[in-house]
């Protein structure tokens, strides 16, 4: 199966997953590589669909506790949205020390990690995956980080600006806070796996009997806590890195920003975090211009798979599609009537310069304070709610 074909990028195979739900075999089998977990977080990053609105669409939402697993699982997006909300581009650096100082970790991925020839199965099978799929199960992630940071002695930010580029649903957000959470940068105490851990949750072709991960967990701890990397043993065969584009692989699908497009208009920009479409109250004869900014994407590029999940999309929705910098986009949009677009934090401090950026509707309750851990914010913005319908996005259902 083709990436595409796994995550066609459309509002119809959004509602086949959203149908293919079932509550009580998510709570059970999530935590397994094979288990009914929904493939929506490509969606989810991409704006095809909010919080509110996936659970508007659930059969049985008026038996459901806000202690589901499900819901829970939908509280760390916002959790990690709370976090970079206060933190702003502090979490792209330690929020705390780790195990070590950060200056014993290096800060280049290696080529064997990269390559998919570590001759760790379970390591192996997920860069490969990572590769083809554009998508990882949230446990192949964890193993895969934690394997990096604590055994090989790699800095987190470099896994972790390596996998945001490759995955389909690649927020910021969730990716670099995560992999600060395995790391021990962002949580009280680091996470360690071993064989035993993924015989239990992944299929036979990943497990790693005979690897390094196949030891206790006392023994792991001592890894992470010594300064030293293990040593490593690479296969010679490997895989190729798929390559990375600051622009569309394909560039004809863009022009560049026309003032005489939008003079005296209103319009609608939509980009890559806002694909579900523009809202139904916009003037008559709004034209909409799907946009990218060309400084966000010279700093993260992408994998042909990630546009190609994006752009088609993106021009099913809009008139034209515009790349460009600030500077141009903001000359060109001068002269319209008026700019809207949904805001979004991966693009905000430029999106605002163009457009009156509409806030998104979360589904759990705004805390003003900054959270110290996911613990504490899901006590503060659950307490005395009970169903689902009580949470503050609720009016959205």
């Amino acid at each position: 199966m083709t990436r595409l074909e796994r995550f066609p990028p459309t509002l119809a195979a959004v509602q086949s997953r959203i149908g293919a739900i079932c509550l009580d075999d998510y709570a059970r089998s999530r935590n397994a590589l094979d288990g009914a977990v929904t493939g929506l977080s490509p969606y989810f990053t991409h704006g095809f669909l909010t919080l509110p609105e996936v659970l508007a669409e659930l059969a049985g939402l008026d038996a459901l506790h806000v202690q589901h697993k499900f819901v829970y699982e939908l509280g760390w997006r916002e959790y990690f949205r709370h976090v970079w909300r206060h933190k702003g581009d502090d979490i792209f650096v330690s929020l705390h020390e780790g195990l070590l100082p950060d200056r014993y970790y290096d800060r280049e991925l290696p080529a064997d990690i990269r390559e998919a020839r570590t001759g760790v199965p379970v390591i192996d099978l997920a860069v490969r995956t990572l590769y083809a799929t554009g998508y990882l199960h949230n446990h192949a992630r964890m193993w895969l980080a934690s394997y990096v940071v604590h055994l090989r002695k790699i800095h987190w930010r470099a896994g972790a600006d390596w996998m945001v580029a490759h995955l389909l649903d690649g927020d910021l957000a969730s990716n670099h806070l995560s992999w600060q959470w395995v790391a021990g940068t962002a949580s009280r105490k680091p996470y360690l796996f071993n064989a035993g851990n993924v015989a239990r949750f992944a299929p036979a072709p990943w497990h790693s009997p005979g690897s390094v991960v196949d030891t206790s967990y006392e023994a792991l701890d001592a890894i992470a806590l010594s300064p030293g990397a293990i040593s490593v043993h690479s296969l010679g065969d490997g895989v190729t890195e798929s390559m990375l584009y600051q622009r569309p692989p394909d560039a004809s699908v863009f022009s560049i920003p026309d003032t005489d497009k939008v003079a005296g208009r209103d319009v609608w920009l939509v980009h890559p975090w806002s694909l579900r479409g523009p809202p139904r109250d916009l003037p008559p004869d709004t034209i909409i211009i799907g946009v990218c900014f060309a400084e966000f994407h010279d700093r993260w590029p992408w994998s042909a798979a990630r546009w190609d999940f994006v752009v088609p999309r993106m021009q099913e929705i809009a008139a034209c599609s515009w790349i460009g910098d600030i500077d141009s986009l903001v000359k060109a949009l001068s002269q319209a009537r008026s700019v809207r677009a949904y805001a979004e934090p991966h693009i905000d401090t430029l999106l605002c310069k163009v457009a009156d950026c509409i806030p998104s509707v979360p589904l759990f309750a705004d805390v003003a304070q900054p959270c110290a851990s996911f613990s504490q914010w899901w006590t503060r913005v659950t307490d005395d709610v009970v169903r689902v319908q009580d949470l503050p996005g609720a009016a959205c259902l």
